[in-house]
């Protein structure tokens, strides 16, 4: 896997394309790196929001959970994606879990930067609305399929959720992703997941290799339908 800089995120990311050469500048300076090992917080619930969260690399997921053990996954954050614009701008705490995955390393915007760039950058604004929009469509569409949905097409929707632009930068076609991350993600049991999988690649829309999944048909997973 290429090792990406937190320099080289920084530029070719959505938003900071958009900025001019003097924004950019004071972005990259006022940034930091931070590495998160596998099962570690990127955030933590209950903490006060200071820093507008990126990921250079690795993969996490949102969640909340009850003091029984109880646990559903709200989101997933892969390399290239940001979040906790909506909590920054409120000026609150978290309300939700980050976990990484696997080993991360994130990019943290101070709250003093994030403040400067609503300010100044009308692109920068512009981003944060789509990217919000983006967030709550896929927030929706979690949702119904939840409630709607059995487990095959559960785990179709979630693989094809990773071809939103505005979530996941250019994913590519592989998506290098375990089963017990996908079961996590779909809101299913492992053992579930691998019998999804193995179903959709039946149907020829995926093939399952080694490190992870490879995306053959796209609008397949999004319509797929369980046969009767």
């Amino acid at each position: 896997m290429t090792h990406i800089s937190l320099t080289q995120m920084l530029e070719s990311s959505l938003w900071g394309r958009r900025l001019s050469a003097a924004e950019l500048q004071r972005v990259l300076r006022e940034c930091r790196e931070r590495p998160v090992a596998a099962r570690e917080y990127l955030v933590r619930s209950g903490e006060k929001a200071e820093y507008w969260v990126g990921l250079i690399s690795g993969f996490g997921k949102m969640s909340i959970g009850t003091a029984d053990g109880r646990e559903t996954t709200l989101i997933s954050v892969a390399s290239g994606g940001w979040f906790g614009e909506g909590t920054l701008i409120k000026h609150g705490h978290w309300q939700y879990d980050a976990v990484a995955l696997r080993d991360c390393r994130i990019a943290l915007m101070p709250r003093e930067t994030f403040e400067w760039l609503r300010a100044t950058s009308l692109p920068f604004n512009h981003y944060l609305q789509q990217l919000m929009s983006a967030r709550m469509g896929s927030f929706i569409a979690r949702l119904s399929h939840d409630r709607l949905l059995n487990s095959t097409e559960r785990v179709a929707r979630c693989l094809a959720s990773f071809f939103n632009p505005e979530l996941y930068p250019e994913p590519g076609q592989f998506l290098e992703l375990s089963q017990s991350e996908l079961g996590q993600l779909a809101g299913v049991s492992r053992q579930r997941a691998n019998i999804a999988l193995h179903q959709l690649e039946e149907a020829g829309l995926l093939s399952t290799e080694r490190r992870g999944i490879k995306v053959l048909h796209l609008d397949g997973l999004r319509s797929y339908t369980s046969p009767a």
